[in-house]
């Protein structure tokens, strides 16, 4: 029971979360001349990507802004 709570805590907590990925060589290489392309960091690129794949797989739950 503890850790469900723990669980819950974690995710209604509103600050934003951390994770570890981890990445062929190949796509980080490309993910790294993408950030320096765009000028900005590897990490924040990363979320940017992660974020709007989540959006899309769960549109639902994401709407699109409207206009």
């Amino acid at each position: 029971m503890r850790i469900k709570s723990a669980w819950n805590k974690l995710l209604n907590d509103p600050m934003s979360k951390k994770t570890t990925i981890v990445l062929p060589d190949a796509i980080y290489e490309d993910l790294i001349k993408w950030a320096e392309l765009e000028g900005r960091p590897t990490a924040n690129l990363a979320a940017f990507l992660i974020e709007q794949s989540v959006r899309v797989k769960f549109r639902d739950k994401y709407p699109p802004p409207s206009r």
